[in-house]
């Protein structure tokens, strides 16, 4: 593994046939673990806070490989079906896997990343070290009736949550909480004043910082996860 950036193609097997997605692999020299990184449902896999979150893991001396969804790839605003996502996650992982050399993998996602992400775990088509969601979507914003949290326990690996107080589509927390509860292994890292981007009100920074700011707690909690 080298410290430069390799762009990558990823194939993936959907229903329909075969697709490729577009990936980045950042991969520090010394790194002693991995994250596949999904972006959230609206974004692709250049969006700026997932390029911040990456420069941020590799100053930790973590590679991270980001990739698109199949959607994004084909030029589309909104998600497939949830299998599809599966799928290209069990792609990711055999990918990530072919290039980490043996270190532990991680699997992370910005809310709807993140989400599918657990979605496999659970399904089993995935077994990452641990798994990291920046930004869990719990539910839709005033919908907390609409809980995305059936599937949960179902995954044997450590979760952790990292969190924005101010994030709608986890209000009220006290939902989170109990759902975090009722994993396996589960823990929140709560950002104060965060929304779901982690953007804090009055103290304006760019996407890509934000995201690098997140990455040593992240990486603290992967080293604890491998204890």
């Amino acid at each position: 593994m080298t410290d430069a950036v390799r762009e990558l193609r990823v194939p993936v097997e959907l229903p329909s046939g075969r697709v490729e997605i577009s990936a980045d692999l950042v991969a520090p020299g010394d790194a002693w673990a991995c994250v596949a990184l999904a972006h959230g449902a609206g974004a692709g896999y250049r969006h700026p806070f997932l390029v911040g979150f990456s420069r941020g893991l590799a100053h930790e001396a973590v590679a991270t490989l980001r990739f698109n969804f199949p959607y994004v790839e084909a030029g589309r605003r909104m998600p497939g079906p949830a299998a599809h996502a599966v799928v290209t996650w069990a792609a990711v992982q055999a990918a990530a896997a072919e290039q980490a050399g043996g270190i532990p993998l991680f699997a992370a996602g910005k809310s709807y990343g993140g989400r599918m992400a657990s979605m496999a775990a659970a399904e089993g088509v995935i077994a990452p070290a641990g798994l990291v969601y920046l930004g869990y979507p719990l539910h839709p914003p005033g919908s907390p009736d609409r809980a995305r949290t059936a599937h949960l326990p179902d995954v044997p690996q450590a979760q952790l949550f990292v969190e924005g107080t101010t994030d709608p589509f986890i209000d009220p927390h006290e939902q989170l909480e109990q759902a975090v509860a009722s994993c396996r292994i589960a823990e929140i890292s709560w950002i104060e004043g965060g929304g779901h981007s982690f953007e804090v009100k009055g103290r304006k920074r760019p996407a890509d910082e934000v995201g690098a700011e997140l990455a040593p707690l992240v990486a603290d909690w992967m080293r604890r996860a491998l204890r």
